[in-house]
């Protein structure tokens, strides 16, 4: 994840300060444990002022509005009952190239700030720290204590202190060519570490950006470079100094403090270029990421604020995806390992009820053959009643043969409660067994993120685990989407609409409210799969190739989408039923067709849909 460094920041702010200061606070919000949303309201609107100390991704961007769920965070109350109605009248940096903000809020604008909201986005010492007036801290999202830390403590009720500065030399205008290549080239080695090196302010991201922007390799040496690649690089050095260090990218009452533009700072001996003029950030995409200095840009961005948010937020959405796809596989898997071991058992003990009736029938030859029995028989042989094949019949030597047929007929009536009691509890397991294979063929179809349903579909696959008690509710807040989630829509060869179901949710949705009189339900025969609903107008008939784009896309969304043909059965939705206490997404069917989907064939139907919509 590409991280907020002090370009991305300045531009931020940038763009903060000229749209949303002053703004008054209406609303304090935490989304988790890492993530505030400050709801600002200014004379040209209303907006979600998102600041997050997250260690891979702190940073400060315009973003979304909450979800419409409690918050139970005690550090944003705290900030609600100190800043609701103040007004942030300034966001000030606290020192040169350090990515230390000063949010300032007072009554009104135009007055001293009353509170003053310290956003370090420093890597994973990033914090979140409201003081007064006197810079007395009052809250903090996180506090460090002397055992943690013996360098700087963060603890309410103590004076705000500035994190430790950085070592190293700060980029200057004013720097002369010459010197500034000296100081790169001093000891060899590659050309974006030793700018690094060299200099603060930069990050790894900014650095190899710009040497490619430069024309050169990141890694190559700086022994190889030659004068015109130095010139190319200082050019793009200075275009960067240009613009991070144009005052209007800063606070007319604070200004950086920082080196001057000078009038001509390049020397004399480098060759003019037709660079874009270097006064504004130009936010866009690249193919690592992103960039606010147009370079390597491949699709530009709004503006900073929607450039920060749209990647952060799905940055944290595919982490979030992984996270919980990994977590639901583990679970599946674990529980069903125990549900078959258990289906096992139970059969096992079926197996050994099915010689009920030879105990009984072994009972019933001793009692008519009472005469043939002697004292201290350990077996005897008596001819079968209907085959008059012999049958050979262990024995108790210490009992006699009606004490031993006794035996038996108490063994009859065991194996045979045994079996009354096994089969219903196999049962049982076993369509528990069928539910968890549905929904683990729903998580082995979303298997990768792509989309904000992807995530969402994968949460209501949790909720609904949780809800039928194979996962405990987090006590931890989740980010919480509001939406729900959406089918898989697709278009067969005549037209029709194509559904299909990507979680049990959407299943019963699909199955038991979507559907209607003239449309056609389809689902893999006795294989756990998604649930296919044809949508057909009244007096529309569909062809076979409808059909069979049915039955291919429903094969490849179930657990047979290996095999090289599966059964799928369609049928009337009024003939689609799902039984009492039936557990989500479980349906029975009859008056059913049977076709065979081929897998590959819908696999390559999915691709060649995706392939369209991105055209």
């Amino acid at each position: 994840m590409q991280p907020v460094d002090y370009t991305t920041l300045t531009a931020a702010c940038s763009e903060l300060r000229a749209t949303w200061v002053p703004g008054r606070t209406e609303q304090v919000y935490q989304r988790d444990r890492y993530t505030i949303a400050i709801a600002l309201r200014t004379l040209n609107g209303r907006g979600w002022l998102t600041i997050c100390w997250h260690p891979q991704a702190a940073r400060i961007c315009i973003g979304d509005p909450p979800p419409r769920v409690p918050d139970t965070f005690t550090f944003s109350d705290q900030l609600r009952h100190q800043l609701g109605g103040f007004a942030l009248i300034a966001i000030e940096t606290i020192a040169p190239w350090e990515r230390v903000l000063d949010l300032q809020f007072a009554k009104r604008p135009g007055e001293p700030p009353t509170w003053h909201l310290y956003v370090e986005i420093i890597g994973k010492y990033s914090n979140l720290i409201l003081t007064d007036a006197d810079n007395l801290i009052v809250t903090t999202a996180h506090q460090v204590s002397n055992q943690q830390s013996s360098v700087r403590t963060i603890q309410t009720g103590q004076p705000y202190e500035l994190p430790p500065a950085l070592t190293g030399t700060s980029p200057s205008l004013t720097e002369p060519y010459q010197s500034w290549q000296e100081r790169v080239s001093l000891i060899p080695g590659a050309v974006a570490n030793q700018l690094l090196k060299s200099y603060r302010g930069l990050s790894p991201t900014l650095a190899r950006s710009m040497v490619q922007a430069a024309g050169l390799d990141p890694k190559q040496s700086t022994q190889n470079l030659e004068e015109s690649d130095w010139q190319n690089l200082f050019q793009r050095w200075q275009q960067w100094l240009q613009t991070l260090l144009n005052p209007s990218n800063f606070s007319t009452d604070n200004p950086q403090p920082t080196n001057p533009q000078p009038t001509n700072p390049q020397p004399t001996n480098l060759k003019p270029t037709n660079l874009k003029p270097a006064n504004l950030f130009q936010p866009g995409w690249t193919n690592q990421g992103y960039t606010v200095m147009d370079w390597g840009i491949v699709k530009p961005a709004k503006n900073i604020q929607t450039l920060l948010n749209s990647y952060y937020t799905n940055q944290f959405n595919q982490h979030e995806f992984a996270r919980l796809h990994n977590q639901l596989t583990q679970k599946l898997n674990n529980n069903l390992r125990k549900l078959r071991q258990k289906a096992s058992s139970f059969k096992e003990r079926l197996q050994q009820s099915d010689q009920a009736d030879q105990s009984r029938e072994k009972a019933d030859l001793l009692m008519a053959y009472l005469q043939d029995w002697q004292p201290g028989m350990k077996s005897i042989t008596l001819p079968d009643f209907e085959t008059n094949q012999p049958v050979k019949i262990p024995l108790n030597p210490e009992k006699n043969a009606v004490q031993n047929a006794q035996a038996f007929y108490k063994r009859h009536q065991k194996l045979k409660r045994t079996r009354d009691a096994v089969e219903p509890l196999l049962k049982e397991v076993q369509d528990e067994i069928q539910y968890l294979e549905q929904v683990e063929a729903s998580l082995t179809q979303l298997n990768t993120y792509n989309t904000l349903d992807d995530l969402q579909t994968l949460q209501e696959i949790r909720e609904e685990l949780i809800g039928q008690g194979y996962l405990e509710a987090s006590a931890q807040k989740s980010r919480n989407l509001s939406d729900v989630s959406q089918p898989y829509r697709y278009q067969t060869p005549s037209g029709f609409e194509l559904l299909i179901g990507r979680n049990n949710r959407q299943n019963d949705q699909l199955t038991f409210r979507t559907a209607g009189d003239y449309d056609l339900w389809f689902h893999t025969q006795e294989i756990a799969g998604s649930h296919v609903l044809l949508r057909l107008e009244p007096g529309t008939v569909a062809d076979p190739a409808d059909l069979q784009f049915a039955a291919d896309l429903a094969a490849y969304n179930s657990r047979g989408c290996q095999s090289e043909q599966v059964p799928v059965v369609y049928t009337k939705p009024k003939y689609v039923y799902k039984p009492k206490g039936a557990k989500p997404g479980m349906a029975i069917y009859k008056h059913e067709q049977i076709l065979w989907g081929r897998p590959d064939q819908g696999r390559d139907y999915v691709i060649a849909s995706a392939s369209t919509k991105k055209m």
